[in-house]
């Protein structure tokens, strides 16, 4: 007796899986734009399957791939489904052209010969090698490209953080004070950097595949007042952990683990940070009363309270949303 077995075929196109995914999480696509920094109208049309709309594909696999990132998917999978689909679009679109266009074919008496071919396929392998080898040599002499948009040497600042942007080069690793942050796929990159009262020195540096550095420093004047030194000079050193210990103030550190996590952060009430955190980097926060986070992967995202470890924001691998923490623990 012969025994078949059966296979599951999945039916559902790129745009519908990325449509279905993004429900289930209940996500709009300015969350996951703001989160990527895929623009919200090639978002849509890779959900509507409008590729004849999107950008080159060295772009669209960029936009794929930070998307599967965020979303925790596989982005190689997403990539072949997207050129597999494409491809079958551009065969519709040329037979539906050849039926509305039936326009009679001129020869022309030029000849192609093997020998044509052969010479041809020389010139274009020697021009592509020579192109390479070009841009190679010329990435290995160079120094990596750093545009340090905001802000301008000598700026002043109110409050204790401030927004650094910039241009890099695009596969570049860009360190703010030797933290790493996240560079988009147009070499694009911002993060928040924390502030002292007074001057503060922040060093912006790039490192390219050849370990070639470029760096900028510049000074920011912050204006504010940092109360929690205030009167630290008078309070006994024997005091102070008795004085902590009696105040609903603490110190909460984030940091996520293994893949690089979209973050929204509050203190107190406050936006305090807002961006795609590294494996690499900590995050660290002086609370009053509470902490709230919401993560892009609750299972990766972790949270110390005065050093002691509280753990994964949560079991679920998705996302989560304002989970709140005060100096004794989770609160929800």
């Amino acid at each position: 007796m012969v025994r078949f077995t059966t296979k599951k075929i999945d039916s559902l196109t790129l745009g519908e899986r990325m449509k279905k995914i993004r429900n289930e999480r209940r996500l709009s696509l300015a969350e996951i734009s703001k989160s990527t920094k895929i623009q919200s109208k090639y978002l849509e049309y890779l959900e509507e399957g409008e590729y004849m709309k999107l950008p080159a594909d060295v772009y669209v696999k960029g936009f794929i791939k930070s998307y599967a990132t965020f979303m925790g998917l596989d982005d190689i999978g997403l990539i072949k489904q997207y050129q597999r689909e494409k491809g079958i679009h551009k065969n519709i679109k040329k037979i539906s052209d050849d039926d509305k266009n039936n326009i009679p074919i001129k020869f022309s008496s030029f000849i192609i010969t093997p020998k044509i071919i052969i010479i041809s396929a020389i010139i274009l392998v020697a021009v592509a090698i020579l192109a390479y080898l070009y841009k190679e040599v010329n990435s290995f002499i160079s120094t990596p490209r750093l545009v340090v948009i905001k802000p301008s040497d000598g700026s002043s600042v109110e409050g204790n953080s401030i927004h650094v942007t910039g241009i890099a080069e695009k596969d570049a690793l860009v360190f703010i004070n030797d933290q790493p942050v996240m560079v988009n796929e147009n070499g694009e990159f911002g993060e928040d950097v924390g502030l002292k009262p007074n001057l503060n020195i922040i060093t912006v540096k790039v490192r390219n595949k050849f370990d070639k550095e470029n760096s900028q420093t510049f000074s920011v004047n912050a204006n504010f007042h940092d109360s929690s030194q205030q009167g630290s000079d008078k309070i006994p050193e024997q005091n102070m952990s008795e004085q902590l210990e009696k105040s609903d103030e603490f110190y909460a550190e984030i940091y996520v683990n293994p893949s690089p996590t979209w973050l929204y952060i509050e203190v107190d009430g406050d936006l305090k940070y807002s961006g795609v955190l590294l494996p690499q980097s900590i995050k660290s926060f002086n609370v009053k009363n509470k902490i709230s986070v919401t993560s892009g992967k609750g299972n990766q995202t972790f949270i110390k309270i005065n050093g002691n470890d509280m753990g994964i924001l949560s079991d679920i691998p998705g996302v989560v949303r304002s989970i709140e923490y005060n100096f004794k623990g989770k609160i929800n």
